[in-house]
């Protein structure tokens, strides 16, 4: 794993993300791991699903969000790691860079892999976990599904296993909130200098307050 398509895609003279520096030896210190998901709201809005390995963030995009209810399967698409430094980032990526649009710490904590070895895990297409989040905990999975197109080698479902954290409830709708600040995406927007009516898309219906 390497940060370089990651540092390839962006420009961090213009752009606030972090450049990251890898480190393995934070993820040597303990199995619990940063576990994070944040919501992006850029050409569309999708829910960045990252788990710390290496000293790095496996990422995936999930168009949808997260599902509480074990019978539903989220498509989600491999993308390039990310620093650990990522975890923490909420705000404005400008227009013109990769991932335009307002980022949203939606929800954060610790993984822990339910598997020895995650590299085999990962290889072989089931990538099997725990989540200690402040919206998501639990038993979970990610397997690896035949895609179409240009992410037919990258595309993965994330299911959420029958435990006692399962539900039918839409967990995006309820909790729709930054765990960290506690602002919805058009309230990043606002703070931020970034496209409110845009970031507005992303947020329930009427849960954003008006402009003062």
């Amino acid at each position: 794993m390497s940060l370089k398509e990651y540092r390839e895609k962006r420009d961090f003279r213009v752009s606030p993300e972090p450049a990251g520096l890898a480190s393995k030896e934070q993820s040597k210190r303990s199995r619990s791991r940063i576990y994070v998901i944040q919501k992006h709201q850029a050409s569309r809005l999708h829910y960045d699903f990252r788990l710390e390995h290496n000293g790095m963030l496996l990422s995936w995009a999930v168009p949808k969000g997260p599902s509480l209810d074990p019978s539903v399967k989220r498509l989600a698409i491999q993308v390039e790691d990310h620093p650990v430094e990522y975890a923490k980032f909420e705000g404005v990526i400008p227009e013109g860079q990769y991932g335009a649009g307002t980022v949203m710490v939606w929800d954060i904590g610790t993984w822990i892999p339910e598997q020895d070895d995650i590299a085999d895990a990962i290889k072989k297409g089931e990538l099997k976990f725990t989540l200690y989040g402040k919206k998501l905990r639990g038993s979970w999975a990610l397997v690896r599904t035949r895609g179409y197109g240009r992410n037919a080698r990258n595309s993965w479902l994330l299911i959420k296993h029958r435990d006692r954290y399962a539900s039918k409830k839409d967990i995006t709708v309820a909790q729709p909130k930054s765990v960290l600040t506690g602002r919805l995406l058009a309230d990043i927007a606002r703070d931020e200098g970034g496209d409110v009516t845009k970031a507005a898309t992303g947020d329930p219906p009427h849960r954003h307050r008006e402009p003062s």
